[in-house]
């Protein structure tokens, strides 16, 4: 079951490639402009998420996908790494059927060469992680040889 963090990351990713969110009836359309503000998910991309949850998902979907979000947000659903280029893609938790990744319809996807989307990372914390890492390793002293 995928949970609706799983869920949010996902578009994150794919709204980062260019896709879009759209109602069943084509007459709105969701794509922030900046998803990632730093070490978060960007004002633009929490209000276009807001909106989206709002609904509950109802009848919208990610842009090349027959998933509706709220179908992903359920049970029956699960979110997992494409095997082909390693983004997030929705699976059902019973595997009948193969489910097409959103990269399917961009040609130019994966590309090795760009970088690839990504979620917002706290660098204070990580830099301070790998500093106290680094603090305890030389209290230990020298290693004996």
């Amino acid at each position: 079951m995928a949970t609706t963090t799983q869920v949010k990351n996902y578009l994150a990713y794919w709204f980062q490639l260019g896709k879009q969110v759209v109602t069943d009836d084509g007459r709105t359309h969701y794509r922030p402009e900046t998803v990632i503000a730093g070490d978060r998910f960007s004002p633009a991309f929490e209000a276009c998420w807001t909106e989206i949850l709002q609904t509950a998902g109802k009848g919208c979907h990610l842009e090349g996908t027959d998933q509706t979000i709220d179908e992903l947000l359920s049970s029956k659903w699960d979110v997992i790494n494409c095997a082909r280029c390693d983004m997030l893609v929705p699976t059902p938790e019973v595997a009948l059927e193969p489910v097409l990744c959103p990269c399917n319809d961009l040609p130019s996807w994966p590309n090795e060469e760009l970088p690839k989307p990504r979620l917002p990372v706290d660098s204070q914390r990580q830099l301070s992680a790998m500093s106290a890492r680094l603090s305890s390793s030389f209290s230990e002293g020298p290693l004996d040889g």
